[in-house]
C-alpha cells in the first residue's frame, strides 16, 4: 500500500500498511500494531513487565481516547496515571485497583480528549535500544500524557480517591 497513515488518537505518521485496528481505541491499524510489539517486548521480560506494563496500557488507553472508546475504559485508565504520577504507586500496584474501581463505579463521565497532545507516542517506545530505555520512554510518555489532560485531573483525582478506598463520586 502506498502513502502515509496517521493515526486518529495520537497523530503518529506510519506508512500506509494493510494492518487493521483490532480493538475498540481511537487508533489507526498501523500505531495498533506497534503497540502489539511493545506489548510483546513487555511480556517477554518479567522485570520490564513489572515496572511499566501498567504505565504503557494506561497511557496507550488515554492517548487514543475518542472514537468508540468507552467513557469507562478512559476513566480507568486515566485513574491509573494519576495513582502514579499523584500517588506513588507502582505500576504492580495499580491494576488490583483499577479493578475494585471498575465494579464500584455505575455511571462514568465523558472527558473530552485534550486538543494539543504531547509529542511522545508508542513509536517512542518502540524505538528504545534496550529495557532500560524502553521503561525511560514509557516513564516519560505516561507522565506527559497524564499532563496532557490536566483540564480533567480535579474529576479523575475523585475517582482515584473511589479506587483507593473512598466512595465513589456522585454526578
Amino acid at each position: 500500500m502506498n502513502g502515509e497513515s496517521r493515526c486518529p488518537g495520537c497523530g503518529l505518521v506510519m506508512p500506509r500498511s494493510a494492518k487493521t485496528n483490532g480493538s475498540y481505541y481511537h487508533c489507526s491499524g498501523e500505531c495498533w500494531s506497534l503497540f502489539g510489539e511493545v506489548l510483546a517486548a513487555e511480556f517477554g521480560n518479567l522485570l520490564l513487565f513489572r515496572k511499566v506494563h501498567q504505565l504503557t496500557v494506561d497511557a496507550y488507553a488515554v492517548q487514543h481516547a475518542g472514537g468508540p472508546h468507552p467513557d469507562k475504559s478512559v476513566c480507568v485508565h486515566l485513574v491509573g496515571l494519576c495513582l502514579v504520577h499523584e500517588h506513588g504507586l507502582a505500576s504492580p500496584e495499580v491494576a488490583p485497583k483499577l479493578q475494585g474501581l471498575a465494579t464500584r463505579v455505575k455511571d462514568w463521565p465523558h472527558f473530552e480528549p485534550p486538543q494539543g497532545q504531547g509529542h511522545l507516542t508508542v513509536f517512542d517506545v518502540a524505538a528504545a535500544a534496550d529495557h532500560d530505555e524502553h521503561a525511560a520512554r514509557v516513564r516519560a510518555w505516561a507522565a506527559e500524557v497524564w499532563a496532557d489532560w490536566a483540564e480533567h485531573h480535579a474529576a479523575v483525582r475523585g475517582l482515584a480517591a473511589a479506587a483507593l478506598g473512598g466512595d465513589p463520586p456522585r454526578r
